[in-house]
Formats: C-alpha cells, structure tokens, sequence
C-alpha cells in the first residue's frame, strides 16, 4: 500500500511539474510570436539600419537613408570602397528620444580597420523622421562617419 501511495504522489508531482513546464513554454512562445507584431515602424526601421550597419552592408543601409539627403549628398562608389575597409565590431544604442514624427538615437559604435586592425569607438548620434506619405522612418543623418572629415 505504501509503494502505490508513494507513486501516486510521484506521479502527482511530474504532472505538476510537466504542467508547469508546458505554461511556461506556451508563454514564451507566446512573447516571441506577438513581439514582431508589436514592434513599431521605427523599431523596425531602426533594426534593419543597426542590422546593415553591423554586417557592413553599407548599400542597405543607405537604402534607409532619406531620398532627399540622398540626393544632395549622393554616394560615389569610392566613399563606398571606403566603408568596406572597416569592421563593425558592436553597435550598441545608449540613448533614445522620440515623439510621433521625430526621433533620435546615441549610438557608440566599435570600428576596427581591416588593414592595421586598429580598433576604435566613436559615438555617432542618429536622426529619423516619418514620412506620412509613405509611411515609413528615414534616416536622416546618413551614414556614421567614421573618419571625423579625414
């Protein structure tokens, strides 16, 4: 009698403990299923910019760039070629500002020059503004500049 006992409550607490298990996971998958859904257009913009800047795609993230700072300060493909000679080691956001049509983001950023694999940081400070019409956010400062005007 006392065996049959003891594995009911061994049982018992298995399926409390395989319950609890499986609330937690559901509430897990739960957060990561509604956390694409409900992150806002900047977040997504300011995601794919950080994203491209970290992989070095320096096209992409110059495709976030608003059109009309594209256009008065175009990209040759020299300043490109330049882009390509450093590494993004981190990209990290240390402070953040924003209201309904602007914001703006402080960013240190770890750069190492792949030719003398000198690394530096720098911090670079990011202007967004949304665009109604086409209801998205441009970056308004263009690309961190990492030379200082060299």
């Amino acid at each position: 009698m006392a065996a049959t006992t003891r594995g009911k409550r061994t049982m018992r607490h298995w399926l409390k403990t395989g319950t609890s298990c499986a609330v937690a996971l559901a509430c897990l998958l739960a957060a990561c299923a509604t956390s694409s859904k409900d992150m806002s257009a900047l977040d997504r913009a300011q995601y794919g910019w950080s994203a491209a800047v970290r992989w070095g795609d320096w096209e992409a993230a110059w495709e976030l760039v608003d059109p009309q700072v594209r256009e008065t300060r175009p990209m040759t493909d020299l300043a490109f070629e330049r882009y390509r000679q450093v590494q993004v080691s981190y990209y990290r956001d240390r402070a953040s500002r924003r209201s309904d049509s602007e914001a703006v983001r402080e960013i240190e950023i770890g750069v190492v020059n792949r030719h003398t694999m000198a690394e530096r940081s720098l911090r670079h400070t990011e202007y967004w503004r949304y665009d109604p019409e086409r209801r998205t956010w441009w970056n308004v400062s263009g690309l961190p500049d990492f030379w200082e005007g060299e």
